[in-house]
């Protein structure tokens, strides 16, 4: 299904390609992680275990946008619809643990062997890996096209693994769908990286013509989801962060009423590199400064910093730090 010249240049990004549709990266917190020499923002913020984390999709080259921030190659995408040879839930779990499994390799430490090792691993968190507890169902394309995306979240539930569903929200009826059938992930991300129609439409280059209206579909769904639910924007430098966006974002996040926003500064990685340079990347301090205007404009609404990470240029707003880290209870 998908084509050899797309898998190459996926391999040389470190995807292992699982399935039909679907891939798996180490995260470079996983990796940080199991070296101990820090974990992502996800840990610091919600307690997920970064080291026991699954970076996948099952749609690696599916997606109705072509954003310019985005590091996958969006020249190269395949289409927005997956409709035949469709893997199934359990082949796609299966297959993802089997891939990470296999991209882990390097770190592990043969005691047996007299060679040097060269891995700096903990080995009882290299252990623990062999069996990611987190799935973050994000990664590369747009998830949601996935036909059995819910089921897919049911069978990890099932077997007592979180998971953080990111959508470009393009699709209102499938989350419909996963509520109505009680198949919501953990946290459902909803990413708005514009505050407009007209600068959604530059920046998203979406082939559905009724994008920005189906986004606005879904962020009115949100406040009535019976999950974790985050307004996630990802904010580039003279582009979708000046001054006169904060109040539009404002009315977006009062539309939605998400437990967290999470703002996260954009970086020049992959093939975003070829669109946008690190001119563009915001510091930490900038995106601080974002923050707490829009904190200024929620005031009413409750929402406040509640925590950041400055490697990662990322900062969490809420109503309530103690409702950061998931509990027992909330797969």
């Amino acid at each position: 299904m998908i084509p050899e010249k797309i898998k190459k240049i996926l391999s040389k990004q470190h995807y292992e390609i699982t399935g039909e549709h679907s891939a798996v990266q180490i995260c470079r917190w996983t990796k940080k992680s199991l070296r101990n020499e820090g974990v992502c923002y996800k840990e610091q913020f919600y307690g997920i275990k970064a080291h026991l984390c699954c970076q996948m999709t099952p749609a690696v080259m599916w997606c109705p946008n072509k954003c310019v921030h985005c590091w996958r190659a969006i020249e190269l995408t395949i289409g927005h619809e997956l409709k035949e040879n469709i893997d199934s839930p359990k082949k796609i779990i299966d297959g993802c643990i089997k891939a990470q499994r296999k991209l882990l390799i390097g770190f592990k430490i043969d005691k047996k062997s007299k060679k040097k090792q060269l891995s700096k691993a903990d080995q009882k968190k290299y252990e623990e890996a062999q069996e990611p507890m987190q799935f973050a169902i994000s990664l590369s394309g747009e998830p949601t096209i996935y036909p059995l995306i819910g089921d897919l979240i049911a069978e990890l539930r099932k077997r007592g693994k979180t998971s953080f569903l990111v959508t470009n929200g393009l699709y209102p009826e499938k989350i419909k769908e996963i509520a109505e059938k009680n198949q919501l992930p953990t946290h459902l991300y909803v990413s708005v990286n514009t505050s407009n129609k007209k600068l959604y439409d530059k920046f998203h280059r979406s082939s559905k013509e009724d994008a920005w209206e189906k986004l606005n579909e879904t962020l009115g769904l949100m406040g009535n989801l019976k999950c974790r639910t985050v307004f996630r924007m990802n904010l580039v430098r003279d582009l979708n962060m000046n001054d006169e966006h904060v109040k539009e974002y404002a009315e977006l996040i009062k539309k939605s009423s998400p437990m967290f926003i999470e703002i996260k500064g954009f970086m020049s990685v992959g093939f975003a590199r070829q669109r946008l340079g690190y001119d563009r990347m915001p510091t930490h301090e900038e995106m601080r400064e974002f923050s707490e205007k829009l904190v200024g404009e929620l005031k009413k609404q409750g929402y406040k910093i509640l925590d950041e990470k400055i490697e990662s240029r990322v900062l969490v707003l809420g109503k309530d730090k103690k409702e950061l880290k998931i509990k027992e209870g909330e797969i």
